[in-house]
């Protein structure tokens, strides 16, 4: 149990952190879900800071189902919802899509462990972690460090607030792209999320 002192001088306890309200460890360091401490006071429920935004969920519905028509399951397979990735003892990340080659992930090492071995892609949408642990960009351009140095091979960061699509690879400078451009997940397979929200109809293009 923490402690903290008042304004009086005395020193009372602080409530420890759930381990549920944490997302990540980056560096050792936890990485609490957005908007954890109104769950701690109780004026939130953990499922209402869990859950993705709808322009989130469409995005990765999007993005999935273009990769579930387009990639070969012989050859890949694809992991979502938050899908742990066990990096070292100080870093264990999540991400929203994972593109693995069944050579690097057969399917024998998929367990009710967090992944141990780096996927060829990283899909990002949005930030989930708490700004108060890490600010936006220094979490976002952090946690894409952290990847390509596991040994991924593309870090695709998708912002929904700046209509933003960030592209990492290992001996490239990092592009910025706006949202509708096309952008390349393997050779072959691209998307626009502009486009497609356009399509849609939504406003939110």
């Amino acid at each position: 149990m923490l402690a903290t002192r008042s304004k009086t001088g005395t020193t009372k306890p602080r409530a420890e952190v759930p381990s549920y309200l944490i997302y990540e460890h980056l560096d050792g360091q936890p990485i609490h879900y957005k908007d954890y401490r109104e769950v701690m006071s109780g004026t939130k429920t953990f499922a209402e800071i869990m859950g993705s935004s709808g322009i989130q969920s469409l995005i990765i519905a999007y993005l999935q189902r273009l990769l579930f028509t387009r990639l070969d399951e012989g050859k890949f397979t694809i992991l979502s919802s938050e899908s742990g990735l066990h990096l070292d003892k100080r870093n264990n990340l999540a991400g929203d899509i994972l593109i693995f080659t069944n050579e690097t992930l057969p399917i024998s090492a998929i367990n009710e462990q967090y992944v141990t071995v780096p996927p060829k892609v990283v899909i990002e949408v949005d930030i989930a972690a708490d700004p108060l642990d890490m600010e936006a960009d220094t979490y976002l351009f952090t946690k894409t460090q952290k990847l390509l140095d596991f040994g991924v091979e593309k870090v695709i960061w998708i912002t929904t607030k700046t209509k933003k699509v960030t592209v990492a690879t290992p001996q490239a400078d990092w592009q910025v792209k706006d949202w509708h451009k096309e952008v390349e997940i393997l050779e072959g397979i691209t998307f626009n999320v502009g486009k497609y929200l356009v399509e849609k109809g939504s406003t939110f293009a």
